[in-house]
């Protein structure tokens, strides 16, 4: 078929903000580091960062590098990042953005 594209063909970057109140920072952070070890171990997963932006704000950035959708949407239906997702719902809101990344090349390449 001309002129079409696999779904799932194309490595995603996920990235943006996760706002939470700054008392929250400490915890999160904590909780977090467990998850992104699980994280990171996934099929798929080519890179994943969450990290204090602005502390006193409670705004941190997240960085995800994923091979493919499939991997992605294993990740969000596993059950840890549900419950992950559900321990913090209520007391974080996210800003995440996700791009297809299909002409990836070294940063000083034009």
């Amino acid at each position: 078929m001309t002129g079409h594209v696999e779904k799932d063909a194309a490595m995603l970057i996920v990235n943006g903000y996760i706002h939470l109140a700054p008392s929250d920072v400490g915890q999160f952070v904590a909780d977090m580091a467990t998850f992104a070890r699980t994280t990171r171990a996934r099929d798929g997963c080519l890179f994943y960062a969450v990290a204090p932006d602005d502390p006193s704000t409670g705004r941190m950035l997240v960085a995800e590098r994923w091979r493919d959708q499939a991997a992605l949407d294993a990740h969000l239906s596993a059950y840890d990042t549900i419950a992950f997702v559900e321990r913090w719902q209520g007391r974080m809101r996210s800003g995440l953005a996700k791009f297809d990344a299909g002409n990836e090349r070294v940063l000083t390449a034009a």
